[in-house]
């Protein structure tokens, strides 16, 4: 009897649905602002009526119920991106002032090369001289040990010296990133 009643439910949720996943995406999207993230939400919001499906069906209008999920989650997204744009912020007004009369030449080449770089080597690599990160802070930054931090950054420091052809990538790559604007300190 109980597994009648779980596929009337999951019947009933599927033709909910695909009655109104368009509506609430476009909702997300038009609160959002971002289309990308709309049939994420909107995926989202019917995940979670999907686990409380029993009270949802259960109440007086549930796509109501679930206009209200949407709302929530797209407003939880909006706060989210605020929270970033203002430690984005915050951080670069703390940064040094760009310098007069960069090297631009040498700035797109530090920069191509850097993007030449494995994830991993170019994440390290501009944690601890771009922004002038411990190893202990890069490697919470990026989920991983200090010792995988250092032979990561100590190989993609390698390979940035065999790609610039040159013995000093260390004080390229600091200069480079120093003529942005970027520009952190030596090794800690």
């Amino acid at each position: 009897m109980g597994t009648v009643v779980e596929d009337a439910a999951s019947v009933e949720f599927h033709a909910f649905f695909e009655r109104h996943h368009a509506e609430l995406a476009r909702l997300a999207h038009l609160m959002t602002g971002e289309a990308d993230a709309a049939d994420d939400l909107a995926a989202d919001a019917l995940l979670a009526l999907w686990h409380r499906w029993d009270r949802v069906r259960a109440s007086r209008h549930p796509v109501a119920y679930a206009r209200g999920v949407v709302a929530n989650l797209a407003r939880t997204r909006i706060r989210g991106a605020v929270r970033e744009r203002r430690r984005v912020a915050l951080f670069w007004a703390q940064r040094e002032e760009k310098t007069e009369n960069p090297d631009v030449a040498g700035v797109v080449d530090v920069q191509e090369a850097l993007r030449r770089l494995p994830f991993r080597k170019r994440a390290c690599v501009v944690l601890r001289h771009a922004l002038d990160l411990s190893e202990k802070d890069t490697a919470l930054a990026l989920g991983v040990s200090v010792g995988t931090v250092k032979s990561q950054t100590s190989k993609g420091m390698a390979e940035l010296q065999r790609l610039l052809g040159t013995q000093d990538a260390p004080r390229r790559v600091h200069a480079a990133m120093a003529r942005t604007g970027t520009a952190g300190g030596r090794d800690r």
